[in-house]
């Protein structure tokens, strides 16, 4: 398998998903940013594939995941983010023994989970797609400083589903978000263990 930062972006931001209940998705539309009753003291995980959350969220309709949520965030903060990552599982390219990783876990604000990209019928196909869970240590800059704006891609989403109970499998895969390889440095993606791509042309 490989793992694959695929996202949609442009030369400042990065777009990542989110699922929420009503309750915090729509003052955080409202807002363009995350307000309460958005907690800031748990971990929350961002997702850059569109197709990854769908599954998960069983295309809007599971509780407490009823409207799907696009926030560009900058650039800039996606790459902090990882940079101060650690890895969900003891990876040996990245760690040299279990020790080393539990250590790594304990100490890193932001946690990586790579975890089998999915078809638009919800398959696992062999490459991986990323997960990336903000610890409370740095959500605040998520809120504060990196989100640009965040659109409610709930109609969308259903949409595209509509489309897939009908059988209408050309017109539903034509409304996804269109993503891309997310190029990072050599170092970074290193340090995360995702697949070296060059910038989408």
């Amino acid at each position: 398998m490989t793992n694959t930062i695929r996202a949609r972006y442009d030369s400042e931001s990065i777009t990542v998903y989110q699922a929420y209940a009503p309750a915090i998705a729509e003052p955080a539309v409202a807002a363009g940013h995350f307000i309460p009753p958005f907690s800031r003291s748990r971990m929350t995980w961002i997702k850059p594939s569109f197709l990854w959350l769908m599954a998960r969220s069983g295309w809007a309709r599971k509780p407490g995941q009823e409207m799907i949520l696009a926030i560009r965030i900058t650039r800039t903060g996606w790459e902090e983010a990882l940079s101060q990552a650690a890895l969900s599982h003891p990876d040996r390219r990245r760690y040299t023994d279990t020790s080393e990783w539990r250590r790594a876990v304990r100490e890193a604000p932001v946690r990586i989970q790579w975890d089998p990209e999915r078809s638009l019928r919800g398959a696992k196909l062999e490459e991986r797609s990323i997960q990336v869970g903000l610890s409370r240590h740095i959500v605040a800059s998520y809120v504060d400083e990196w989100t640009l704006a965040i659109e409610d891609l709930t109609p969308l989403a259903r949409r595209i589903h509509r489309l897939l109970q009908d059988g209408k499998i050309t017109r539903a895969r034509a409304l996804l978000p269109a993503e891309s390889p997310y190029p990072l440095p050599p170092a970074l993606a290193d340090h995360i263990t995702a697949d070296k791509s060059e910038p989408a042309r």
